[in-house]
């Protein structure tokens, strides 16, 4: 009986338990919960670029009144106001939102101007909130322009009693400037900042092409832009990103290795990655160094200060600035990457976008926003339009409106004899009893018909915006110039193009450009155009800043798409593309070698190739490399063994004890190669003579030293008969001969006389191959420059001592020469000395051209046998 009664107890308790599936009401929870991360919290708004907590403490301080005009409030009571009214979250949560838009190191443009200690680069946590004090700052008020007039979506808040903005009007690209990042359920975002001048210009070029291209807005829009500056490190990264939405980017940091103390070095880092814990990064570099897995570093400090950033980097008397650099982008986060995931809400729902995408929402969202703002006026200038109209019809009908007034019992029997009276409305009815007296002068009258004329016009443009989309976005780019110019800057992240951009000579113009190298290392690039002609002996211009005791050593010319293969006198080879060599003035310094190319800090180049194409096999295959000596060995290799050199360079040749690499060359193997002696003789002989060797031999002798302190002093190749042999010494003389008066020999052969070196003269210090069409470009050892026709040097024997080409001060002499293509320039372009010693001859006592091929022969030596 107890049972019975026991079990009727429990009866309607178990009719009120519902069963469920635990694996489908998981599912649905997780479901619900994950679309609100996905909605609510962690991902952006494509229109505005910000979260749901970012767009409720802009739009809370607006509502709080803490604009850019107004005075800081402390960020207590902005955080206490968001929360109460928008964000019913923690309080951390608001803040640290509100902190980031504060942070310069964090947004490219922040929205939020912060007093106070809100953190730093260092990961220093900011002050507490009661601490702090904050206000919008003016490119913050441009997101909320014009909210109050219908333009955006409201909603109601967490409890239903005030109304929220689903989205701002933000008249300025937010999300691409200033970026997002975000982690939902099973996606995240991750959108670098870019700069606020290049995404306008983009966006504009969009609103006049609909069907513009991702590469055309890359034209626009070069890169990222990071807030800490630094270097983005490679564009094919940056290209997939723009194009795909998703892409990774290389950042390096900015860093120069400076000379102190005479000889020591340092490593000086201005700036970061974007993102980058300083204090940490310095903590991990000092652990790196101590376990001997970075070394060459002495010492580690950061001397930044309130003018900026400075971390450096002591480097060892033994060690190499640049290989410790390169270690530290390695192991360091002095390089790191950004992973792009451009993931934003497009109409509530998560998509991945390209850079076009990006530019394209935004514009329809502005486009919307116009269209509701002209609205919104429209309606308010018609209203007010309406009102103005019964305000006329009174004063039309004065004295019988104040009579009808007057005969009225009360104010609401007068407006309603108003409306029947005059047909107006209850608006207009009421806005005539509200007028005040002084409205009946004539002034004010006249006043009122002003305003309506006025409106009319507004009412008569307003509607032609809602009726042509073309003036619509003609507004749009109108605001766009308008934000641009307010808050436009110059770019802050460089981008430096690794060996691996390969297409980056899109973007590059194939302009010609003169390459210099100086004795210490410093190379640049510079347009062709920048260097004018002078006449023979001339004093020449400055055409180097170089550092106190460096000269330029190395000129070459070449265009920007070429390849340059770098040889230094060690037998190494190094690849660099000629547009990645960095641009300078003709006279700036340059950039040391070693932080282009990670060329040895010892080694010095001392040839190089200009290669059109290092792809093509047809070609790699059908040209040679020559390279030859001081000690007069030479060697033939295919071209297409150089055409996979790796970043820390590859053998070339080797090169015996004593001995260093002095030139080479590119040929078709069927040249005949000329090589010169310090000596004043010069061996000619075919190039067919040579055999092809491997990268790594060591090659056959050239031609025979005079004597132990002789020397090669350089190598020319010839395949054109009309060609003519310049030879220059080291006090400024030189001359043309005709290549047939070197007769073909056997390599190896001690040569004939190819100058009359004395002590006038000096010895001989360069060869080269040139014809009428060519110019002389020589720079001497203090840095000056002069450029000369070379149709004005006439040809004559070998044996002569030539003509002064270039006029010394002092003890100087010429440090380099080379050949460059003729430039017909007008007479006031091209500057001649008035020294006119300076086109001294050769003694009337010294050989003709007739002669001296006799006196060269009789002087000549027996040749030698070839030797391998």
């Amino acid at each position: 009986m107890a049972e019975d009664t026991e079990n009727d107890n429990l009866a309607p308790q178990n009719d009120r338990i519902i069963p469920i599936n635990i694996e489908e009401e998981m599912k649905s929870a997780y479901i619900d919960y994950s679309m609100s991360v996905i909605v609510s919290r962690a991902l952006p708004d494509v229109r505005d670029g910000l979260k749901p907590v970012h767009r409720r403490v802009l739009y809370g301080m607006l509502d709080l009144g803490v604009t850019s005009s107004k005075a800081h409030k402390k960020s207590a009571r902005i955080v206490g106001d968001v929360l109460g009214k928008y964000h019913p979250h923690g309080d951390s949560s608001v803040y640290f939102a509100m902190v980031r838009m504060a942070q310069e190191w964090s947004l490219r443009y922040p929205m939020v101007d912060g007093q106070g200690n809100f953190g730093s680069v260092d990961g220093d946590s900011p002050a507490a909130m009661r601490y702090t004090e904050a206000r919008l700052k003016k490119i913050a008020e441009e997101m909320l322009a014009d909210i109050n007039k219908d333009t955006v979506d409201f909603q109601l808040n967490f409890d239903d009693t005030l109304e929220e903005p689903t989205v701002l009007p933000s008249r300025i690209p937010n999300l691409l400037v200033n970026g997002a990042s975000g982690i939902a359920v099973g996606m995240a975002t991750n959108m670098p900042p870019h700069n606020l001048t290049e995404v306008v210009n983009a966006t504009i070029s969009y609103i006049e092409n609909n069907e513009v291209t991702v590469a055309d807005l890359m034209h626009h829009v070069k890169a990222p832009d990071f807030p800490t500056g630094g270097i983005i490190y490679g564009y094919s990264g940056v290209q997939e990103a723009f194009e795909t939405g998703r892409g990774r980017i290389v950042m390096r940091a900015k860093a120069e290795i400076e000379v102190y103390k005479g000889d020591r070095e340092r490593i000086i880092v201005n700036e970061i990655p974007y993102q980058v814990n300083k204090a940490n990064m310095i903590e991990q570099t000092a652990g790196l160094v101590n376990d001997k897995k970075i070394e060459g570093i002495s010492e580690i400090r950061d001397e930044s200060d309130r003018d900026g950033m400075r971390i450096v980097y002591e480097i060892k008397r033994d060690a190499n600035a640049s290989i410790v650099l390169n270690n530290l982008f390695k192991y360091t986060a002095l390089q790191t990457s950004f992973s792009v995931n451009n993931i934003a809400l497009v109409n509530g729902r998560p998509m991945l976008l390209n850079l076009k995408d990006l530019i394209r929402h935004f514009v329809d969202h502005r486009h919307e926003v116009v269209i509701r703002r002209t609205k919104f006026d429209l309606a308010e200038a018609e209203k007010r339009a309406h009102i103005l109209e019964g305000l006329l019809i009174a004063l039309d009908h004065l004295d019988e409106v104040i009579r009808l007034i007057r005969a009225s019992n009360s104010p609401e029997d007068a407006r309603i004899s108003l409306m029947e009276s005059f047909s107006l409305s209850d608006i207009q009815a009421r806005a005539i009893l509200d007028m005040t007296l002084r409205r009946l002068t004539g002034l004010e009258r006249d006043k009122i018909k002003e305003e309506y004329a006025e409106l009319m016009k507004t009412i008569e443009y307003l509607n032609q915006i809602l009726a042509d989309e073309s003036l619509r976005m003609k507004i749009i780019t109108e605001e766009l110039i308008e934000i641009r110019d307010k808050f436009g800057d110059e770019r802050r992240t460089s981008i430096t193009h690794s060996a691996d951009d390969m297409r980056m000579e899109d973007f590059i113009v194939d302009e010609e450009v003169v390459i210099t190298i100086s004795h210490e290392g410093y190379i640049k690039r510079t347009p062709l155009t920048e260097y004018r002609k002078q006449g023979r002996g001339g004093k020449g211009s400055m055409g180097s800043q170089s550092r106190d005791k460096d000269f330029i050593e190395h000129i070459l010319i070449a265009t920007n798409h070429n390849y340059m293969l770098f040889f230094t006198e060690t037998g190494k080879c190094f690849w660099l593309r000629v547009f990645e060599i960095p641009e300078g003035t003709r006279t700036s310094k340059g950039r040391a070698i070693q932080n282009v190319i990670n060329i040895p800090k010892e080694e010095n180049i001392k040839a190089y190739i200009k290669v059109v194409n290092l792809k093509d096999q047809d070609y790699l295959e059908n040209n040679f490399i020559i390279m030859c000596t001081k000690k007069g060995t030479i060697k033939k290799t295919s071209l297409e063994a150089y055409s996979r050199p790796r970043a820390n360079g590859i053998n070339a040749i080797n090169i015996n004890e004593g001995d260093q690499l002095l030139e080479a060359c590119m040929t078709t193997g069927e040249s005949e190669i000329v090589m010169a002696l310090r000596s004043g003789r010069a061996i000619r002989f075919n190039e067919s003579t040579v055999r092809p060797m491997g990268r790594t031999a060591t090659g056959v002798r050239g031609i025979t030293l005079a004597h132990d302190k002789d020397e090669v002093v350089g190598m020319i190749s010839i395949n054109n008969p009309e060609v003519t042999v310049l030879v220059v010494s080291e006090n400024g003389y030189g001359k043309r001969t005709d290549i047939d008066d070197y007769r073909v020999t056997n390599r190896g052969g001690k040569g004939v006389k190819t100058i009359n070196v004395t002590e006038k003269t000096g010895e001989l210090v360069a060869i080269k191959d040139v014809t009428d069409n060519d110019d002389l470009m020589i720079i001497n050892k203090s840095g000056i420059v002069i450029r000369i026709g070379l149709s004005d040097l006439r040809v004559m024997g070998r044996a002569t001592q030539g003509v002064r080409l270039i006029t010394f001060k002092g003890d100087d002499s010429i440090a380099s020469i080379t050949k460059v293509e003729h430039e017909e320039e007008s007479d006031e372009d091209v500057e001649i000395s008035d020294d006119s010693s300076a086109l001294e001859e050769s003694d009337s006592s010294e050989p003709t051209k007739d002669s001296s091929a006799e006196s060269g022969d009789t002087a000549e030596e027996p040749e030698t046998p070839e030797t391998e």
